[in-house]
């Protein structure tokens, strides 16, 4: 695939592909496979100490609000009223921890279905709890997994930001998936949902989710988990489609896990509808890995920071290809 523009249909823009340019030649710094070590005073782990208090002696799924919470319903009023170019409002919320497992050594590739359908039902709880908040406009699920994302603590965990900020990526979701309907009749998740089914990048089938490599992938090894129905929300799942999204997620990461042989770093974020009516919002999970290639990172630099575009070096049905055969 060189040189081609393709829409991406949940976003509303164009993603540039290149796969011409995929094996370049290299010359800068190798991003390290080596994962950081346990902490020996781990915060994270039964009994471990966080700043001002230490957690029980806990098994399984472990949920508290995070020390440092980038909102809190104690924000004070902005110093500065602001005006109508430059507006504040207060940064209300929470901010909170989900540890997937009691043992620091584990990730969700490692969890057996019963573990991973009570993360993503602890997802599901605490999204219902959250949005009705005074002051929450958005429930942000997201994994940060590995060094190459900033992680410097491997427990396996994910985070859970509730305020007053509806997040960029939603609200155009949202505003997109609107449209859609309005000029089609129809969802825009059922529409994705039907081409991606219907092509050859599909990697894992459940009886209500299932995983691919979209056409319109941002990355090389980006994966969609999408819903078989129409949902906007984590809440709109039945126990029955909370597992098997779980299942779903779970068996991804083991893909990502085999492909090379190391744990795969990634970017795991819940695409969920901010807190409102948005009947026509597509609900699905987006992972996200940085590498290209073992230690070859996908650098966000002139056209994805200064344009505001991303470029795929790399062609999706390629790269779904490579995922399905890394597991049997």
């Amino acid at each position: 695939m060189t040189w081609e523009l393709r829409w991406h249909p949940f976003r509303g823009e164009w993603v540039l592909f290149t796969a011409h340019r995929d094996a370049r030649p290299w010359l800068g710094e190798a991003a390290s496979d080596a994962e950081p070590d346990v902490p020996a005073d781990n915060a994270l782990a039964p009994l471990g100490r966080r700043l001002a208090t230490t957690n029980p002696d806990y098994r399984g799924v472990f949920v508290f609000t995070n020390d440092l919470p980038v909102f809190s319903a104690d924000a004070p009023a902005p110093a500065d009223d602001g005006d109508e170019l430059y507006r504040t409002r207060r940064a209300v919320g929470t901010a909170e921890v989900v540890c997937y497992h009691h043992d620091p050594t584990k990730s969700m590739a490692d969890l057996d279905d019963d573990e991973v359908n009570a993360v993503v039902r602890t997802w599901r709880e605490r999204t219902a709890t959250l949005q009705d908040l005074d002051g929450v406009a958005q429930v942000l699920i997201f994994e940060n997994r590995g060094a190459a994302v900033g992680t410097s603590n491997p427990h396996p965990h994910c985070q859970i930001y509730a305020g007053a900020l509806s997040y960029a990526t939603m609200a155009r979701e949202a505003e997109v998936g609107r449209e859609h309907h309005a000029r089609t009749g129809r969802d825009i998740l059922a529409d994705v949902v039907d081409r991606e089914l219907a092509g050859a990048r599909v990697l894992d089938h459940h009886d209500h989710f299932f995983a691919c490599v979209p056409w319109f992938a941002r990355y090389a090894y980006e994966v969609h988990v999408l819903p078989r129905r129409p949902v906007t929300s984590l809440i709109d799942l039945d126990d029955a489609e909370t597992r098997s999204l779980a299942v779903v997620l779970r068996d991804v990461a083991r893909r990502y896990d085999a492909l090379w042989g190391l744990r795969m770093p990634y970017v795991l974020a819940v695409h969920q509808a901010p807190v409102g009516d948005h009947p026509h919002y597509p609900f699905h999970v987006e992972l996200h890995p940085p590498l290209r290639a073992p230690g070859l990172l996908k650098y966000l630099a002139g056209p994805e920071i200064g344009g505001g575009s991303m470029t795929n070096e790399s062609d999706p049905d390629v790269k779904a290809m490579e995922l399905r055969s890394a597991l049997p």
